[in-house]
């Protein structure tokens, strides 16, 4: 017995996906749910970092009121020196997201030479890039970062981040250099090669434009890596030092003993922005991940599929499969 969708437009879009002959469509982003909350939510973030330095005070200016709770004065309340939270939240996002887009920039560029070149160039180029890439994919990152951090007394939110770039642009560089090969072998590209077109030209129109839904998820992983990362450092007091950021806070926060002073303010603000960011992010690598893989598409279709279908189509299956 044959089992039909009840919905006719998903029939005719199938259809039309398999009957309809055309030239080979450009990849974009779906408008789902979880792209526009995603980037809703990180547009948000980012604004407040960037434009709420300019509108509070200094964050590390000390006053006569500890651990007072959020009132008309303090909207977030103080810590237990008398320090704005909300102040300090704002240079936090900022200094968080500054090390976000260093460790993204830097993971993209290291990623996309020593995979995509190494891998368009070929011969021993590409083995000497592979043979890198797989020593650095292997070298513990954390624990490297942790012992850097430990021997350098002082820390700038620029040394941090570019640490955690050289550490993390390994796995990225992998991923690109395998889509790159299969990208290499192409019959467009190879009829590029043989009417004469340079190698720079070609990887810059015919390879490049094909990696960049693979290029922004792996720069959105890597940000996201990279404000955990930080965090975690600073959390256990290896982070950057003489800056803001969500580990710094909650890493003071802890030494303040807030949780047990039951000071919810001086520690909730900046945990909660990093559990909302990295969400964001990682409900737009979803709707990425939705342009390179294609079976993600087909399964959510499939999916909606058997929620049109009626009650005796279900039993019917039902009986069918027993």
């Amino acid at each position: 017995m044959a089992i039909t969708t009840l919905d006719p437009h998903l029939a005719a879009d199938e259809a039309a996906e398999t009957t309809t002959p055309g030239p080979r469509r450009r990849a974009r982003l779906p408008r789902t749910a979880k792209l526009v909350t995603g980037v809703s939510l990180a547009g948000t973030i980012a604004l407040f970092g960037i434009l709420g330095p300019f509108v509070v005070g200094d964050p590390s200016t000390v006053n006569d009121i500890g651990l007072a709770p959020p009132s008309a004065d303090f909207l977030l309340g103080t810590t237990q020196t008398g320090q704005d939270v909300l102040a300090q939240l704002a240079y936090a996002t900022r200094g968080s997201l500054t090390i976000g887009i260093v460790v993204g920039v830097l993971t993209l560029v290291l990623s996309a030479f020593f995979g995509v070149v190494g891998a368009f160039a070929g011969g021993w180029l590409d083995e000497a890039f592979s043979l890198f890439s797989n020593v650095m994919l292997v070298i513990p990152g954390l624990p490297l970062v942790i012992v850097i951090s430990s021997y350098v007394p002082e820390k700038s939110i620029w040394l941090v981040a570019v640490v955690l770039a050289l550490t993390g642009w390994a796995g990225s560089a992998r991923v690109l250099r395998g889509f790159t090969l299969s990208l290499r072998g192409r019959d467009y590209v190879l009829a590029a090669r043989v009417s004469g077109e340079r190698s720079w030209r070609i990887l810059a129109v015919e390879i490049l434009p094909n990696l960049i839904p693979l290029l922004a998820s792996q720069v959105v992983f890597a940000i996201i890596f990279a404000i955990l990362g930080e965090a975690g450092l600073s959390f256990l007091g290896l982070g950057a030092s003489g800056s803001f950021t969500w580990g710094t806070m909650l890493f003071y926060a802890q030494n303040g003993l807030a949780l047990r002073l039951g000071a919810w303010w001086w520690f909730v603000p900046p945990g909660l922005l990093l559990a909302l960011f990295g969400a964001a992010l990682s409900l737009i690598n979803f709707s990425i991940d939705e342009v390179i893989n294609p079976k993600l598409r087909a399964q959510t279709r499939a999916d909606r599929k058997k929620w049109s279908m009626s009650r005796e189509q279900l039993k019917d299956a039902a009986e069918v499969i027993v």
